[in-house]
């Protein structure tokens, strides 16, 4: 329907012969969230920029196979662990647990078959002032030998003119560990620009960073001060600006992969603020998780084709994502992802966007 803020339409089709839907939220001046049921996935997201024009500004395909070809992780929902844990092991109540290894030594993004290779189901689609959509997926206990039933509702609302917010929130039938991010990759000079990111202005809520092992475990120490090194963006300072610098995190993370800590106390904060010089698109993220990983695309090596048939290479688009810190369920001395019954699991990040002022 020509001027309505959701829309729905079949984006492709499963294997199995089950559809892929595409819902298209809207909010103002051409600003719109497309999501995918697969994955849970941002496939689009088009944002005003300075000059009165609109661009995709997420990296993704057009097409629904190509999603299904490689696993890239372009705008999905990861789960139930994000990031990493150590040699895919852990222990809850004196119970060990080996999940499978999909990253060298260590268990990433919920393993072989997470939840970004997931269908999940649309629970609600809300077509008020602020329009939503509501997705849902259940995981079974033992799946990819995680422990418990884990029930997850997720909802994307565009909750301002150019903003659009993420909640998720999961239930569990016994003792678990649940880390759930979004792994959009952002360029806010647009997807298909070709212009890398490293010019991007950068700016994190963050005085401490994780230091990494060459296989992006962080190491048995405390979080480092970013004071006096590259991963001081407490103000904002291009991407690129020290990523060639001499140190030895850069060479654990090939550039930046790194978890920021954040001050929280599970309510919704500013977390990191990105601007684009030839665009003038600003995006502020605001999330009540106690991590940001910032991942400048480094493994981003050519061999992947993406939007407009065009090659994805090192540095056109970088990651934000909002998380528990890695390896959590094995230091105690991080924020715990441990979910127990009758208690609930709490995910909101919010993406704001604006332009520069003339």
């Amino acid at each position: 329907m020509a001027g309505s803020k959701i829309t729905k339409d079949v984006f492709g089709t499963l294997p199995d012969g089950r559809n892929v839907d595409r819902i298209v939220l809207r909010g103002e001046g051409g600003f719109e969230a497309r999501i995918i049921t697969h994955g849970a996935v941002i496939q689009a997201l088009i944002a005003p920029d300075a000059k009165g024009g609109t661009d995709d500004v997420v990296l993704g395909h057009d097409a629904f196979a190509a999603y299904l070809a490689e696993r890239k992780f372009l705008g999905a929902t990861v789960g139930r662990y994000a990031n990493r844990i150590e040699k895919g092991q852990f222990s809850l109540d004196g119970e060990a647990f080996q999940l499978p290894v999909n990253n060298g030594p260590n268990a990433l993004h919920g393993g072989l078959d997470g939840f970004d290779r997931k269908l999940w189901a649309i629970a609600d689609i809300d077509e008020g002032a602020g329009p939503a959509v509501t997705l849902t997926y259940t995981s079974p206990h033992g799946e990819e030998n995680y422990p418990g039933k884990l029930d997850v509702r997720l909802t994307y609302c565009v909750t301002g003119p150019t903003e659009l917010s993420l909640t998720m929130e999961a239930r569990t039938d016994r003792p678990t560990i649940v880390n759930l991010t979004n792994h959009s990759f952002f360029n806010l000079e647009g997807a298909t620009s070709g212009t890398p990111i490293l010019d991007h202005k950068l700016m994190v809520a963050a005085e401490h960073f994780l230091a990494i092992d060459p296989t992006a475990i962080p190491l048995p120490e405390p979080p480092r001060s970013v004071a006096g090194t590259p991963f001081d963006f407490r103000e904002a300072r291009p991407v690129g600006a020290r990523i060639r610098e001499s140190d030895q995190q850069l060479r654990n993370g090939r550039g930046y992969d790194h978890t920021y800590c954040l001050a929280r106390d599970g309510k919704l904060a500013l977390a990191a603020r990105l601007e684009a010089p030839r665009s003038g698109r600003i995006m502020e993220l605001f999330t009540n998780q106690p991590g940001l990983q910032v991942y400048s695309g480094n493994y981003l090596d050519g061999t992947m084709s993406g939007k407009g048939g065009k090659l994805i290479r090192q540095s056109d688009a970088m990651c934000l994502e909002p998380h528990i810190w890695p390896n959590s369920p094995n230091r105690p001395d991080f924020p715990s992802p441990r979910l127990d019954p009758g208690a609930v699991y709490r995910y909101h990040t919010v993406y704001r966007f604006a332009v520069r002022a003339s």
